[in-house]
């Protein structure tokens, strides 16, 4: 594992999670009720994903432990990771999500950041050689079919710098859609990635907004790096970030500061230094030019600097942070 991620790290980033997976309240629901009897109670709407103040946000705790376990086993934590997922991923619990998934209502449920991020855990399992992925599978599998479904009909991407982002969520997507042998939605993805972002030049978003936790730009020009073949992504990147060479736009690569972190709103600009370090190091891998390549990095590491220490503290933050710090450092 790279120095960057030591074991330490994995330790304290999955005691973390631990600590707020299994957390029913506070929480906050992606629910439409259409009578009385659908009133909402987190663990028995959602049996697996009922913590982490949300049900995306306890989604990605449950791949951040799924990945610290895989690039560091044998940390002391692995065992209550893997009693957390027998108990866990069931063939009754994992029925029940299903079943809330088809539900009158839900039809936009968590669309499309917790389809991503489901997706993206099943990917890690898969990937740790786990056997809960077969159990987890038909549950990806329904996602991936609301996308085959929902990204024809989306004739506009979402270019938002929260939950909606259409690019995030490629991004997320695309390694389920590789690890699963989903060609039909790799093929998808690039499709939709060309339509949307295949035109777009000379990128001078105002940015950051001030409940971001994403960058419009960064993750689209990520999505794209994803997607395309590297010798299409070259010319459709020097044409989206022209004046990269010159540090432009200048406020897309200066970490931002953070005025209250007990506001869930406000601290997701903790998240935005940490997912800007994620796509610029993501960037920089794709790129020839060595100064481009160097600027990134070093752009990346003073937005990690920023905001790696504040991934535990007030539980607005705490519950989902981790999760983007790990993204930045091992993805």
């Amino acid at each position: 594992m790279t120095p960057s991620f030591p074991a330490e790290l994995a330790g304290a980033f999955a005691r973390i999670a631990l600590g707020h997976v299994t957390r029913e309240y506070p929480h906050k629901a992606d629910h439409v009720m259409n009578a009385d009897a659908d009133a909402y109670r987190p663990r028995a709407m959602h049996p697996i994903f009922f913590g982490s103040f949300d049900w995306h946000s306890c989604v990605h705790g449950f791949w951040l432990l799924a990945r610290v376990r895989r690039l560091h086993p044998g940390i002391a934590e692995a065992g209550a990771i893997n009693r957390l997922f027998a108990d866990s991923f069931t063939e009754e619990k994992i029925a029940a999500e299903r079943a809330y998934l088809h539900r009158p209502g839900a039809r936009s449920f968590e669309r499309p950041y917790g389809w991503a991020w489901l997706m993206m855990l099943w990917a890690e399992l898969q990937e740790s050689g786990d056997p809960h992925a077969e159990a987890l599978r038909p549950l990806a599998e329904d996602f991936a079919a609301l996308c085959r479904d929902y990204f024809p009909k989306l004739s506009f991407p979402v270019r938002a710098g929260t939950h909606a982002s259409t690019g995030f969520a490629l991004v997320l997507m695309q390694r389920y859609a590789r690890l699963s042998g989903d060609t039909a939605l790799a093929d998808l993805l690039r499709d939709r990635a060309a339509h949307w972002f295949g035109k777009d030049a000379d990128a001078r978003g105002f940015e950051p907004s001030g409940e971001d936790f994403l960058s419009p730009i960064l993750v689209e020009a990520l999505a794209m790096a994803r997607l395309l073949p590297r010798d299409r992504f070259a010319p459709w990147f020097a044409r989206f970030l022209p004046d990269l060479a010159a540090r432009e736009p200048a406020a897309l690569f200066a970490p931002v500061s953070v005025s209250d972190r007990s506001d869930g709103r406000i601290a997701h600009l903790d998240g935005l230094n940490l997912s800007r370090a994620w796509c610029m190091r993501g960037l920089a891998a794709m790129l020839e030019d060595r100064v481009a390549k160097t600027f990134l990095l070093d752009a990346a590491e003073r937005h990690l600097a920023a905001s790696l220490g504040e991934v535990a503290g007030d539980y607005m933050g705490e519950h989902w942070l981790a999760s983007f710090a790990l993204l930045a450092l091992t993805d």
